[in-house]
């Protein structure tokens, strides 16, 4: 399976689990997984983001991408994100 593309909604097919795809990580033991970002229910609270074997995700067609203009802060003098 190709890696799924940044940006687009997919479902965890055992929890569904669904959420934006926001990361994505490639293990030398080829056990790659996604990082899968909930909506939240309020505009001032952020769910917790899940990771997820890539193979264990569907995309879910019906929604299309979400895109983000990162050219006037491109996040190379920021620290990596934790969660």
């Amino acid at each position: 399976m190709l890696h799924p593309q940044l940006g687009y909604t997919y479902r965890d097919l055992i929890t569904g689990f669904t959420g934006i795809a926001i990361g994505h990580c490639n293990y030398i033991t080829g056990c790659n997984q996604t990082l899968l970002q909930p909506a939240g229910e309020k505009t001032d609270t952020k769910p917790e983001g899940q990771w997820f074997d890539d193979q264990r995700i569907k995309h879910i067609e019906s929604v299309g991408p979400v895109s983000l203009d990162n050219g006037n802060t491109p996040g190379c003098d920021k620290p990596a994100p934790t969660i």
